[in-house]
C-alpha cells in the first residue's frame, strides 16, 4: 500500500506546461457622452465627457490648437485650427499639408479610406480612415473655405498595434464623428 502511494504521488506531481497564447486586455468602454467646447476658441463643437482637454505642447503649437485627451486609453486627438483671412493660397496650403500628413502613412497603410461627408449642419468634412499598423489611423479636415480651417488627427500613445486597439480606435472613431457633426465657426 505505501509503494503504490509513492508511486501514484509520483505521477500525479508530474506537471506538463504549456505557453499560454499572447493576450490582451479587455476594454471596457463607457457609453458616448458629449460636452461643449469653451467658448474660447474660435470653434465649437462636442467632445466626449470621457476625456480631457488640454493645451497643445507640441514645440509648434498655436494658440487655437488644443488636445482632447482620453486617460484610459492612453488616446489623444490633436486638433489644430488655422484662419483663412479670405486668403485662397492659405487653404491651398493647409489642404496640401494636410493631404502630405496622411500620405506619410501610405508606407505602412494597407488602405486609406477617404470620404467627404456633409453635417447636418450642411459643413463639409474630409474623413480619412487608415488602415494597418499606422501611427493615426482616423484624421479629419473641415473648412468653410474663406475664414476657418480645423484638422485633428488621433494618436494612441502604445505600441503600433491596431488590431488590439481596435476596440478604442472605434470608440474614439465615434466621439470624432460626433465632434465633426457638430462643428460651428464662431467668427
Amino acid at each position: 500500500m505505501g509503494f503504490s502511494l509513492m508511486l501514484f504521488s509520483f505521477f500525479a506531481c508530474e506537471r506538463n506546461y504549456l505557453p499560454k497564447p499572447l493576450g490582451y486586455n479587455r476594454l471596457v468602454l463607457p457609453a458616448h457622452a458629449y460636452q461643449n467646447l469653451p467658448d474660447t476658441l474660435p470653434y465649437m463643437f462636442q467632445y466626449s465627457k470621457h476625456a480631457k482637454l488640454l493645451a497643445d505642447t507640441s514645440w509648434i503649437r498655436e494658440r487655437f490648437w488644443i488636445e482632447i485627451y482620453y486617460p484610459e486609453l492612453k488616446a489623444n486627438v490633436h486638433v489644430t485650427y488655422k484662419r483663412l483671412m479670405n486668403r485662397d493660397s492659405l487653404l491651398k496650403e493647409f489642404l496640401t499639408d494636410s493631404y502630405t500628413l496622411v500620405a506619410k502613412h501610405q508606407i505602412k497603410a494597407s488602405a486609406i479610406d477617404e470620404v467627404k461627408v456633409i453635417t447636418p449642419s450642411g459643413k463639409a468634412a474630409l474623413i480619412n480612415e487608415i488602415e494597418g499598423e499606422v501611427a493615426s489611423p482616423f484624421q479629419f479636415t473641415m473648412t468653410d473655405s474663406t475664414k476657418n480651417f480645423l484638422r485633428g488627427a488621433l494618436y494612441f500613445n502604445a505600441k503600433v498595434n491596431n488590431d488590439s486597439l481596435a476596440p478604442a480606435i472605434d470608440y474614439v472613431k465615434k466621439d470624432i464623428m460626433h465632434l465633426v457633426n457638430t462643428v460651428e465657426w464662431r467668427n
